[in-house]
């Protein structure tokens, strides 16, 4: 060997001594140097070893001048091991406490307006409120329609007994015909004004029986039959309403063969015909 290598050789062996004891030094040491590419190996493990506690350091205690025995068997120099693998993370620990309270944040900024909600159920109606002062009056109306009275009426009497069956009846003793839509040259009225009238007759029966029908347009819309009691003065009697157009006639005649006209009238008593306007057609 070279001067070198065997101060190498006795350089590690003096720190195998002191490390582990002259007892304790492994046998063959120097062979093992000599080894190729164990030298440096060896090396490293030494200067390990120094770093380590040693002889009375290496004992641990448990408590005050309680001292743990090392184990058996090892060398009062003995070397760590590779640090193992780092372990598993643990189960997390408990919640803390809840901290204080912190102080009071500034007023935030006012948020965007919501959409309308549904309309609610219509509430209780309340007691009434006291009235109220009078109003403005109100502007003055359009002028209305013209307050003219639309007018046709006449009220006629028999002056002769003499009537002829099947022809409108002469009814000559005027009453009351101020328009003239009552004819008395052939006993008929006229229709100037359309609308709805009303029509009614009187007569006085005498002598003979006594039937009479009421004719609009050569058709007769009412009859009235009165039997003759003898020696005695009856009455018949009818009304109607008929609603007429312009130029429509309404008259009063005998129906049936001669013998049915005990029309009668004398200076006290009178067989009349009557009708007027109700109202008349506004279209």
């Amino acid at each position: 060997m070279s001067t070198r290598l065997q101060r190498l050789d006795h350089l590690l062996t003096s720190i195998l001594t002191a490390v582990c004891g002259s007892d304790s030094t492994p046998e063959g040491l120097t062979v093992w140097i000599w080894v190729p590419g164990l030298r440096m190996l060896l090396l490293r493990a030494v200067l390990l070893l120094l770093v380590l506690p040693i002889r009375g350091e290496d004992s641990e205690t448990e408590g005050p001048g309680v001292v743990v025995p090392l184990p058996k068997g090892a060398c009062t120099g003995w070397m760590a091991g590779i640090p193992g693998h780092p372990g598993h993370n643990g189960t997390p620990g408990r919640d803390g406490r809840d901290g204080a309270s912190g102080e009071k944040g500034e007023k935030g900024d006012p948020g965007l307006v919501g959409p309308k909600g549904d309309t609610g159920e219509t509430g209780v109606t309340g007691i009434e409120g006291p009235r109220g002062f009078p109003g403005i009056p109100g502007r003055k109306g359009e002028p209305g329609e013209s307050a003219y009275v639309y007018r046709s009426a006449f009220s006629v009497g028999l002056e002769s007994r003499v009537t002829v069956p099947n022809v409108p009846i002469r009814f000559t003793k005027i009453f009351y015909n101020q328009q003239n839509h009552y004819d008395v040259t052939t006993g008929k009225f006229h229709c100037n004004i359309p609308g709805l009238y009303h029509f009614s007759y009187h007569i006085t029966v005498y002598l003979k029986d006594v039937k009479v029908s009421l004719y609009k347009r050569d058709k007769a819309m009412l009859f009235t039959y009165d039997q003759y009691q003898e020696k005695n003065v009856d009455q018949a009697s009818g009304s109607v309403l008929l609603h007429l157009e312009m130029g429509d006639e309404v008259w009063l005649q005998v129906y049936g063969d001669g013998d049915s006209n005990g029309l009668y009238a004398d200076n006290v008593n009178d067989s009349t015909f009557t009708g007027f306007l109700l109202y008349y057609d506004t279209v």
